[in-house]
């Protein structure tokens, strides 16, 4: 019997068979770990534990509970809670169903957080009794909501235990993130089943998931840092300790007992650990790594928490759009307190530095990344003419800046739509706020723009300090020699290190800090 080949253009193009045959997403991979290791143990909050049986077998319950709701594929499902269980559940229901997860920041104004809601107009609304004031009171016409304290398990118990065949294709959005409007009103970033595959994998390639250990996840679900290793740490059938935020004590205690791949620290948590695990004595039982966004981070604190937990310091470079892609392969050794921080490009992504007109500039020469590769989200929901802009040209468009060097590392430099433009020069605020980083007299510090009669803007610092002592003229001392002059702040304003805001990534609000300014502080 002979087999008749595919023509060139069946084969280049696939067929309906050939495409469904390739397609696989975030709960098919979750299914085939519950087949090989039913028994094995999924989640683990406090003293809950739950199997991969036991997890799939509820999952199953609320896909058949949220159908009776309504909810079909595509629907979009809101979720406005602390990290849980039942979050996680409410994840992988959706994955089966073709629903897209809707991830609210509790920490968002009213205004911000009705924004984000009528947004994506959810059918069903999923919230902890915590938060669920900040829904507002109900006039009964919206979307159905369901508390997880008081409705959620006799939901469960009521629903059909039975498995029902799933829709979801690679491409269907799974969850939508939104972006921490800086800017602006907060838009929603589309996650698909394909970029949240591609980011395991590239996770297990360059250095943050590790087959075989464990994952914790304090790093709230609605942003990247809680949802990326949570279902890829699931894909690959591994344990995800859910943290109820961050706590210090209990993720020094996980370390002390557990086997764990990546433990991620924002810049803002390496102080607390430090100090927990000087209180405690404790050590790690073994990390592969630590931390995120070392640029943020003060280098002799990178030297002495990576002593302390045995574990390289992850040198990331992403986005929420992005994933860890595009840079974030480097990891700086354990003790080592970091002069620069140049970064090694990511696995399985393409990158381009481009000029104002998107062409591509020399080694050497600023330009704003662009990236293309399977990691990345699926453009921002309802915004047509954002996403039109943000990928022109077959390119996503980051809006960050950065430097290739000669060897081929990425320099951060700062985003491209905050400069200070003093007397005609370009100032990047990044580049100051590292060399202060740098000193231990300070332990954080901000740089921002303000309007000058002679220059139209200079930068100002605010600084947080660590010796008491430090002044002014100190300031500009740890500056002078290493900056051009019309780099150097012309003033200096030392805060505490609470009135520095931040987002939940780590990342300056520059624009509060100019109001203060205007104010008169």
């Amino acid at each position: 019997m002979s087999i008749k080949p595919l023509n060139s253009t069946q084969a280049s193009a696939g067929t309906p068979l050939t495409l469904a045959a390739a397609a696989l997403t975030v709960d098919a991979a979750f299914r085939e770990r519950v087949l090989a290791h039913p028994a094995r143990i999924a989640l683990v909050q406090d003293q809950r534990r739950i199997s991969y049986g036991e997890l799939k077998l509820r999952v199953d319950r609320l896909c058949n509970a949220l159908r009776h709701s309504g909810v079909q594929h595509g629907d979009r499902i809101a979720v406005l809670s602390e990290n849980r269980f039942e979050y996680v559940e409410v994840l992988l229901a959706a994955a089966h169903i073709g629903a897209i997860v809707a991830c609210q920041n509790w920490r968002l104004s009213a205004a911000e957080l009705a924004h984000c809601m009528g947004l994506v107009a959810p059918r069903v609304i999923l919230v902890s009794k915590r938060h669920a004031a900040l829904l507002g009171p109900s006039d009964g016409g919206g979307p159905e909501v369901i508390s997880f304290e008081d409705d959620y398990e006799t939901l469960l118990r009521n629903a059909s235990p039975g498995p029902s065949e799933s829709p979801s294709r690679p491409e269907d959005g799974l969850l939508i993130l939104y972006t921490s409007g800086t800017t602006g009103l907060p838009k929603g970033a589309v996650i698909s089943h394909r970029a949240m595959m591609a980011r395991a994998m590239i996770g297990t390639v360059d250095g943050q998931l590790y087959p075989g250990y464990g994952s914790i996840c304090w790093s709230p679900l609605y942003h990247m840092g809680g949802t990326d290793p949570t279902l890829g740490c699931l894909m690959h059938g591994d344990t995800v300790f859910v943290v109820d935020g961050f706590q210090p004590s209990v993720l020094v205690e996980l370390m002390s007992r557990e086997l764990l791949g990546n433990v991620t620290l924002v810049p803002a948590s390496i102080g607390p650990v430090i100090q927990e695990l000087h209180r405690t004595g404790l050590r790690p039982k073994g990390i592969k790594t630590c931390g995120s966004m070392a640029d943020l981070v003060p280098p002799h604190q990178i030297a002495e928490i990576t002593t302390l937990l045995n574990a390289p310091f992850r040198n990331t470079f992403g986005s929420t759009e992005t994933g860890n892609p595009p840079a974030s392969r480097q990891l700086i050794p354990i003790g080592q307190a970091p002069t620069r921080f140049s970064k090694t490009q990511s696995s399985y992504c393409q990158i381009r530095l481009v000029d104002d007109e998107d062409r591509d500039v020399p080694d050497g020469t600023p330009g704003e990344v662009l990236i293309r590769g399977p990691s990345l989200f699926s453009g921002y929901w309802n915004s047509p003419q954002v996403n039109e802009h943000e990928f022109r040209g077959g390119w996503f468009h980051m809006g960050d800046v950065m430097v290739r060097n000669a060897d081929g590392t990425l320099d951060f430099v700062d985003r491209r739509k905050y400069l200070i433009k003093s007397g005609g020069e370009n100032i990047y605020p990044a580049e100051i706020e590292r060399l202060l980083l740098q000193s231990p007299r300070i332990v954080d510090a901000a740089v921002v723009r303000k309007l000058d009669a002679h220059w139209g803007e200079v930068p100002a610092a605010f600084v947080v300090r660590g010796d008491p002592q430090l002044n002014e003229a100190d300031v500009i001392a740890l500056l002078r020699g290493k900056l051009a002059n019309y780099k150097l702040p012309k003033e200096v304003h030392f805060i505490a290190a609470a009135d520095i805001p931040r987002t939940d990534t780590g990342k300056l609000k520059r624009l509060e800090l100019e109001a203060r300014l205007k104010q008169g502080l």
